[in-house]
């Protein structure tokens, strides 16, 4: 019964307006206060351990060198280079602004963050060659989300920050996926590009492609450096973030010159606030977490659905099911954080690999960023485009069929998922 109540309380909270975080926090110190024997230092303790947590350190790394990149020129030369890549193709704008939503979000790890660098330079290129408002923001919204596939992702490392489970291990999950979903969305552009009569732009030439490489290789080689430094044994994913936003930095001030140390504090201070926001989230549902496993609710929810005989896909039907719906009122961290500690232990239970699980959860994210009422995706693209929600909710929609599909694809074909991690580290033992 104070199991059902430590859940009623945190969605009570959230129904009165309480942010995410605070419901969190708020409804596990009163289950501790009211039901349980676990005294109040617990929390202190819980709380000095997430601060020593040496995964969540990569978190404001990763977010510090976005905000580098999106103000200090890459993502504009990505953009550049991915036009000059696809741009003649029919509806070749919108092919690149995916392929260029796929470089920046390997070099990002933000949803929101891939959606206003790229979107802010494309949406704007997109209408003024010809393309509808409302197709070139569809279009923007949902290649955005590509920022928490394609590693290296925040939302992955809140993910294994939770369950014990591999950074790296998950990164090299999700290269597949990612590349997959991105091809889907430009082939589902090319085969529309003519019943929609989309424009081509004119072909550059060789001299011109070679230069907008040559702009954007210091962009590129960010990804050879993070991914290349933790699968070459170089560093961790952690210290793989650090090396990103001081490379970012020096690639800002030094190479491209589109910062200046009088624009540092500006950044640094966007950064920040979203540092202190998502780690307050994370610093909170931790202790919810905490709750969850003293009073052994994953643990006896595992055991119950073992007991009644519930296969794996029946399971990752109902997990599916459940972060669809969350997806439309929560922000895919909190989610991560709340049901990534009940779901964990059920997979692990049933056989499903902890890996696969959290590729499934974060697709499952990806969706949630451009469904209402709370996707970030529609309110960072209303904000680019200066359409209302509604109209960018209407734009998303046509989009939305191809990722539920997609969903289907990653959940019921691990090897999608597990297929390279175990290939080039070996299967993995749970």
């Amino acid at each position: 019964m104070s199991s059902l109540l430590l859940f009623v309380m945190l969605f009570a909270f959230m129904f009165l307006g309480m942010p995410v975080s605070m419901a969190l926090g708020l409804s596990s110190l009163l289950h501790i206060l009211i039901f349980s024997n676990d005294s109040m230092a617990s929390l202190s303790i819980k709380l000095y351990e997430t601060s020593e947590f040496f995964t969540l350190m990569a978190i404001p790394f990763f977010i510090l060198g976005g905000a580098l990149m999106s103000n200090g020129g890459v993502a504009r030369r990505l953009v550049a280079l991915a036009i000059a890549s696809v741009g003649h193709i029919r509806g070749g704008m919108a092919i690149a602004a995916v392929l260029a939503c796929a470089l920046f979000a390997a070099v990002s790890g933000s949803s929101p963050a891939t959606v206003v660098a790229i979107g802010t330079i494309m949406i704007a290129g997109m209408i003024k060659a010809g393309y509808p408002r409302d197709y070139a923001a569809g279009v923007l919204c949902n290649a955005g989300t590509l920022g928490i596939l394609i590693p290296p992702s925040i939302v992955m490392v809140v993910y294994a920050a939770v369950t014990d489970t591999s950074v790296g291990r998950l990164f090299m999950a999700g290269i597949v996926p990612g590349i997959l979903l991105a091809g889907l969305f430009m082939l589902s552009i090319y085969l529309r590009a003519g019943k929609m009569n989309l424009p081509a732009l004119p072909k550059v030439s060789r001299g011109e492609f070679w230069k907008a490489f040559r702009d954007a290789i210091w962009g590129l080689m960010l990804l050879v450096i993070i991914m290349g430094g933790i699968y070459g044994g170089i560093f961790t994913p952690t210290e793989a973030a650090a090396v990103s936003a001081v490379y970012a930095l020096f690639v800002s001030l030094f190479i491209y010159k589109d910062l200046t140390f009088k624009d540092l504090p500006r950044v640094f201070r966007e950064a920040s606030k979203t540092t202190v926001m998502l780690m307050f989230i994370i610093a909170n549902a931790i202790l919810f977490a905490h709750v969850l496993t003293s009073e052994r609710i994953p643990q006896n929810l595992a055991d119950q659905i073992v007991a009644i005989g519930m296969s794996p896909w029946m399971f990752l039907l109902v997990v599916n099911i459940i972060l669809l719906i969350a997806g439309n009122f929560m922000e895919p961290s909190a989610i991560i954080l709340i049901l990534g500690p009940i779901f964990y232990p059920i997979a692990l239970k049933l056989g499903i690999d902890p890996i696969h699980l959290g590729i499934i959860m974060v697709v499952n994210m990806e969706i949630g960023l451009i469904t209402p009422p709370v996707g970030l995706n529609l309110f960072v693209t209303s904000g680019i485009t200066g359409m209302t929600v509604v109209e960018v909710v209407k734009a998303a929609l046509p989009w939305l069929f191809l990722l539920l599909g997609f969903l289907v694809v990653i959940t019921y074909v691990p090897f999608i998922s597990l297929g390279l991690p175990d290939l080039l580290m070996g299967v993995a033992t749970h």
